[in-house]
Formats: structure tokens, sequence, C-alpha cells
């Protein structure tokens, strides 16, 4: 089969968007998403990567991927990455880049040494990443609340807003608010012990630390006291406690015990403490003590912030057309916004084509044909499901028929297209609390009530074939 680049690589892209849900995060963005599509000869689809060790951590994935790639092209293909120069060149520079930003806050600060050995105490910090950090957040309409009560913690950790409790949709940047205090801890207060750590992991240490000790060894002892002994704790996700009881237990008492001795903590989560189902009172009042901040998707003059942000650190130039259409294209999600970013500025210097709207399409593989859903289609769409008139739904009427389709279209609004919070406010006449307490409310009945989860489904079923 005869395949030009652009076709390899929409052939690439449709790829690793359909195994995307079947690889880890954790391997998926950092290992799966820099790949880039080299070749398709005889039957071997080749990538390239500048990273030495994504060849042997994405082996087990291999399988997956050879599979997927063969659908796509409708015949057998064998799966390779090759090691490129010139890509490794291109992702040491921006480490080199980074460093050298950290050396020059270091010439400019009065005890050198002593901020030196803090800056590779940052770096050896447990899961703290050197790029999330206050200075690269770009701040919006969206998140400046959130940006500022973070920052007000960092400043003086323990002595207001504790907990912390920021939530909000993934991808907005909460992990990144969360590892910015905790950096900018490190660096400015080295005596605190700063600890960040994913819900998930604090589960699996608990149940390691009962399988081992069943509860009667120094083990369980250890456990408490690698998340007590500290001064901020960071739990990143804590909607994963969801239905187990131990670990909930454990994170009450760890509570306790931190808050009591006057120690930060800083939680994230997907939504607001009350929506997280399963969770005991007295956990849940907990989490409301001290102050909650939300972070909501970015507008688009704060995408294209983001972009030019981005831009500007690698020392590319973007064009404002590329710009604002990556930033209409992802308007949900900045880690989706970012990745989107990486492979085009990739994938353009590694092959040399001009950086246009149009490569930009072929590179994400982005069809002109999608149809833009509209609000009025999906409202048209709800009240013909449930046989209303369109302006009974968007009028004041409060009748319990009317309110549910209401909140179903706004959710809906919310979940398929760009528009924000404000335009979906103006839309149906509503306020900003109301928008968002239909969402939260439609997002929580459906997960226990399947009859309704299916109803939403064959409504965007149906606004999609239309």
């Amino acid at each position: 089969m005869s395949m030009d680049m652009l076709e390899i690589q929409k052939i690439w892209s449709s790829t690793i968007e359909e195994i995307k849900s079947e690889i880890p995060t954790s391997s998926y963005e950092p290992w799966v998403l820099p790949l880039l599509p080299h070749s398709y000869e005889k039957g071997k689809f080749s990538v390239l990567t500048g990273q030495s060790f994504a060849i042997q951590i994405l082996k087990k994935y291999t399988p997956l991927i050879e599979k997927t790639l063969s659908q796509k092209l409708n015949e057998p293909a064998e799966f390779s990455i090759i090691y490129d120069e010139k890509l490794a060149q291109k992702h040491n520079k921006k480490l080199q880049k980074l460093l050298a930003r950290e050396e020059n806050i270091e010439k400019n600060t009065k005890n050198t040494e002593g901020k030196y050995d803090n800056l590779k105490k940052m770096q050896s910090a447990p899961k703290l990443n050197l790029k999330y950090k206050f200075e690269n957040f770009v701040v919006g309409d969206n998140n400046k609340f959130a940006y500022a009560a973070s920052l007000a913690v960092a400043k003086t950790p323990g002595e207001k807003y504790n907990p912390l409790f920021i939530y909000g949709g993934a991808g907005l940047g909460k992990t990144h608010l969360m590892q910015a205090i905790g950096h900018y801890v490190l660096y400015n207060h080295p005596e605190l012990k700063v600890k960040f750590v994913k819900t998930e992991e604090f589960v699996n240490d608990l149940i390691s630390s009962i399988h081992k000790g069943m509860d009667k060894s120094a083990n369980m002892s250890n456990f408490r006291q690698k998340y007590r002994n500290i001064d901020v704790l960071l739990i990143d996700d804590i909607q994963f406690i969801e239905g187990k009881e131990r670990t909930v237990t454990e994170i009450f008492n760890t509570f306790e015990a931190l808050h009591n001795s006057g120690k930060q903590i800083v939680i994230t989560s997907d939504r607001e403490p009350k929506y997280i189902q399963n969770l005991p009172d007295r956990l849940r009042s907990r989490f409301e003590w001290g102050l909650m901040a939300d972070v909501q998707p970015p507008d688009l003059e704060t995408r294209m912030a983001i972009l030019c942000n981005l831009a500007k650190n690698d020392g590319i130039s973007l064009p404002l057309e590329v710009t604002e259409f990556l930033a209409k294209i992802y308007s949900k999600n900045v880690r989706e916004l970012e990745g989107a970013y990486n492979r085009v500025t990739a994938y353009v210097g590694v092959c040399n084509i001009d950086l246009n709207i149009e490569s930009v399409k072929q590179i994400l593989n982005i069809s002109d044909t999608e149809k833009q859903i509209t609000m009025d289609d999906i409202l048209n769409t709800v009240a013909d499901y449930y046989k209303l008139n369109v302006k009974d739904i968007k009028g004041q009427t409060r009748s319990q028929k009317l309110a549910n389709a209401r909140q179903v279209a706004i959710y809906i609004c919310r979940e398929i297209t760009d528009f924000s919070l404000g335009e979906i406010g103006n839309f149906f006449a509503r306020k900003h609390p109301t928008i968002i307490y239909s969402c939260e409310k439609i997002q929580e009945d459906m997960q226990t009530n399947s009859a309704l989860k299916n109803c939403v489904n064959e409504i965007i079923e149906k606004i999609k074939n239309n």
C-alpha cells in the first residue's frame, strides 16, 4: 500500500485516539503521545521517539497497537519504534532550558548555596513535576480564584484556607496548582516537609501495609507516619475513595492528625465533596472546613494564552490563525490542548512542513465535514424527546418535567459543545450558579440512575446524527 506522510499521520492519529482508553495515562501521555509517525512500507509501520526508554516501556503495548493499526490499514501491520537523534536533541533542549531558568533563579538569590540545595530537593521530591509551577500557570477568569487561593496557601501553609479543596473537570489545571503549592513551599520554606500523593497510590500503599502486617506489626505504624509526619500534604483525585471504607477511615484519621497540628492539607477532586458518593458526613464536613475553589474550562482567550505561553517557552513562532484554531477545537481540557500542541509542533519540526491550519487538520485528523452543533440543535432535540415546547423549557416555569428537561439540555450543551458556562447561561437566561448546579446534578444522577443515563446518551446520539 502506497501512502504519503499526511495519510500516515492520519492513520496514526486515529490509532492512538482509539487505544487511549486502554493504556494508563501515566504511560500514554509521556510515552505514546510524543511518538511521531515515520513510514509505512511493506506492512511495517514505524514511528519515531526522542526518548530512549520509550522502546522498552511501550513494548508490552505493541500487540494492542499492531492490532489497531491493522484494522485501520485493512491489512496486517508490524509496528516498530525508532530512536531519533533529532527528536532526542529537541527533547534535551527543553530540559536544558528548564534547568537554565532554575539556575538563573538561583543566581539572583542571596543564599545561593541554600537555594541550590533546595532546587535539588524539589527535583527529588516524590511525584512533583518541575513544569507545574505558579510562574507557568496561565490565569484566566475560569481559574483566578483557585490560583489566588493556592498562592495564599503556599505563602503561609497551615495558617489559612486549611484545607484547600480544589475541584473541577479533568485536565483543567487542578494538579498543576496543587504541585505549584508544593514547589513554592519547598523553595521558600526548605525546612518544611511536603508530600504529594494520588489517592490511588494512597489506597495501594494502605492495602500493601495491611497485607504485610495484618494490622499488627510496625507496617501500619510506618504507613501512618509516612503521611502524618509532614507539614504539607497534597492529595490528588480524592473522589477515588468512593466505596473504600478502610481508606476513608485512614484519610479521616490522617486529616485529623495533620489539621490538629496546624499542618496544611490540599485536596483535589473532579467534584465538590457533597457529590462524592458514600462519603461519610464527618469527612465531608472536614473537606468543607477551609476553602473550596473550583476550576472551570478556560475561555477562548485563556486557551490562546496557554498556547502562546507554550510556544514562547519552546522558542516557536505559532501563527495566530493556528493558535485560534487549536484553542477553538480543544475547549474543555487543557491537557488535551497541550497534547495537540506538542503533536503538531513536533511533527512540523521533524518533517519540515509549513505550520498552517490545513497541516494542523491533517496532523490531528480533523475533518472539515464535522457538524458544528448549536445550542438550538440541542434544545430542539431535547424538546422533541420529552414532547415539550422549546419556549417552555427556556422559560421560568418550574414544573418537575420542564426542570428536568432544562437540566438535561444544559448538561448536554456543556458536554458536547465548546460554549462557555456564561454563553450557556445567556442562552437559557439562567445565572452562572444555576448552570453549574444543572450540570453537576445531571452528572451525579446519571451515576445512580441508569434510565436517565440512557436517555441522555440517546439524546446525544440523535443530536449528532441529525
